[in-house]
């Protein structure tokens, strides 16, 4: 194990100064918002929530604007449980208080998606229990029907389910791609880190414009 002082800020500073391969972006792209949610997303309200751009839900709008310009699927994504939590099962048993996270019930305020989100008609809305939006959700059902091979994925928190939700995504032979701007946790450390070993791994992490970019570029109809 290296040992060499630099923070995962500066180690993801570092790494995006080099020139390195990408997945790039293939024919036809979906966004994936994950857990857009108040629970996560006003940290005046709650303590579970958190912000590292605040400018981040702009993004994903401008982002989603464009796909759904494009024809491409824009898809948003939220956890909430049954009033028991029993479909939480191992991961809510850690803590029992009003803030845990089997406690984000349907139709709570903890489980709408923030006011600030753009939410057309025609977007799809997934409720997902685990950390990864493919686990035991028909996205990649949705994704093969729309002949998605490009996934984007945007929300919180970056160390946790947008990470999972990646691994995934290229466990499932998707290019992922990551705009920094739009993706967020509770402290630099993980989601520094987090995007460290995203861009090293499993996803181009790329800037929003770049992202944008790509949209614009891509050739599928």
């Amino acid at each position: 194990m290296i040992e060499d002082g630099r923070t995962a800020r500066q180690l993801y500073a570092a790494l995006r100064a080099e020139a390195r391969p990408r997945f790039g972006f293939g024919q036809r792209a979906a966004l994936v918002n994950v857990d857009v949610q108040c629970a996560y997303t006003r940290p005046a309200d709650y303590v579970t929530a958190y912000e590292t751009d605040p400018d981040q839900i702009l993004h994903m709008n401008s982002l989603a604007a464009l796909c759904r310009a494009r024809r491409l699927p824009v898809v948003w994504t939220y956890v909430a449980y049954l009033p028991s939590g029993e479909d939480c099962g191992v991961w809510g048993t850690r803590s029992d208080t009003p803030d845990s996270l089997q406690n984000i019930k349907e139709g709570s305020p903890r489980a709408a998606l923030d006011p600030r989100v753009e939410r057309a008609p025609g977007d799809i809305l997934i409720n997902k229990r685990m950390a990864s939006a493919f686990f035991e959700t028909n996205l990649r059902s949705l994704l093969a029907f729309h002949r998605i091979d490009t996934v984007i994925v945007t929300g919180g928190s970056t160390s946790g389910c947008v990470r999972a939700t990646v691994v995934d995504g290229l466990s499932c032979g998707f290019r992922m791609i990551v705009p920094e701007e739009a993706v967020a946790d509770r402290h630099e450390s993980p989601h520094f880190a987090n995007l460290y070993d995203m861009a090293v791994k499993y996803a181009d992490v790329l800037p929003v414009a770049a992202v944008l970019d790509g949209l614009a570029a891509m050739t599928g109809d």
